[in-house]
């Protein structure tokens, strides 16, 4: 296969055996898939594609399903690619990668690649699977600006780049910036994950604001970890695992708790009216639940049955006496996402040996 080769459908739909959900697989083919980190869209607002990950040319190069048709369209043919980096625009024209040590706008119509940005010597992903290692990035919802943190030295840079223009600037250098997400009520306003103690921040686009929006209980060894934002409200919600999910508004710093189940990657939908996790340890199935009414009663959608490889999750926080090496390789665990319409939830599951994307339909 190459750049611009389309293929048939691969599409295939069964449905759950202990909840009846509907689930519709998205890829087939004997290599590893998967879709986009659970906070970045997997789709375009109108929902023309779905983007994903796939190593079926033996290396991890970017495909569209085309839903109009379920075709699959390889989007991508390089060496370089960095497969978490990605990120689809809402507006449905191009998709955001970097590769090497340069970030690059791939144009959905011609695929034609843009070198937005360059680098130079940067590292673009600190080495391991997770937090800085997945290099992931950020574009705000009106697709103007896109935040991409790489290495200076020994220091994190974050750089926010015009998508028009590639002019960027770097607002912040500090000891470690990971996963980023821009509010979806304000461009202007980015989270951020600082060190693995200490993650919880916020910074405007400008560079400035920069602060802690949630103090980590050192006593309570708490394991802060995969926040995302709670559309409408300004709230950050994060994990607190496994005891649940919180959130704290980023205006008033009032705290508030969203659900005590053991959640894991956790995200609402579009409309901030409910939202989906998946678990571990135990792995209770993907699990969707009303973040709204304090009490965030689950209810199982399905159950993906992957591998979710990641032995550390199974102890006590595992990083407070600084970094430690963790075998954790991110296709296994299945990061659920919903659809813009939040009719989907996007997951990714190695049941079948490979990790192939999925589907699964909400009532």
């Amino acid at each position: 296969m190459a750049k611009g080769s389309v293929s048939s459908s691969e599409s295939r739909t069964f449905y759950d055996r202990r909840t009846g959900t509907r689930i519709r697989q998205v890829t087939t083919a004997s290599a590893h898939h998967h879709h986009p980190f659970f906070f970045i869209p997997a789709y375009d607002d109108a929902m023309l594609r779905l983007i994903f990950i796939s190593n079926r040319t033996g290396t991890p190069q970017i495909f569209a399903e085309e839903r109009g048709t379920s075709e699959l369209r390889q989007l991508t043919d390089r060496t370089d690619l960095s497969e978490w980096s990605m990120h689809p625009s809402h507006n449905g024209k191009a998709v955001f990668f970097t590769a090497g040590t340069s970030g690059w706008r791939l144009d959905l119509e011609t695929l034609e690649e843009r070198e937005l940005v360059n680098f130079s010597a940067a590292e673009m992903r600190d080495e391991g699977m997770v937090a800085a290692a997945m290099g992931t990035t950020a574009l705000s919802h009106d697709d103007k600006w896109w935040a991409v943190r790489f290495k200076m030295g020994n220091e994190s840079a974050l750089a926010i780049v015009n998508t028009d223009t590639g002019d960027h600037e770097i607002i912040l250098c500090r000891d470690s910036i990971a996963h980023l997400q821009f509010c979806p009520d304000d461009s202007n306003l980015l989270y951020y994950a600082g060190p693995l103690t200490d993650r919880v921040w916020v910074i405007h686009r400008d560079g400035t604001g920069n602060r802690r929006l949630y103090v980590r209980n050192v006593k309570k060894n708490e394991w802060i970890t995969h926040e995302s934002w709670i559309p409408g409200t300004r709230e950050l919600a994060f994990v607190d695992w496994p005891n649940g999910v919180r959130c704290v508004n980023v205006d008033t710093e009032e705290e508030r708790q969203v659900t005590t189940f053991n959640a894991w990657h956790a995200i609402c939908n579009k409309d901030g009216t409910s939202m989906v996790a998946d678990t571990n340890f135990p792995d209770i199935g993907i699990q969707t639940y009303d973040p709204r009414d304090g009490i965030g009663e689950p209810k199982t959608l399905c159950y993906p049955e992957a591998s979710a490889i990641g032995e550390h999750w199974n102890r006590p926080f595992p990083y407070a006496n600084g970094p430690v090496t963790v075998y954790a390789p991110q296709h296994t665990h299945p990061h659920p996402s919903f659809s813009p319409d939040g009719k989907h939830v996007v997951f990714t599951s190695d049941r079948s040996g490979f990790a192939q994307v999925y589907e699964a339909t909400l009532e």
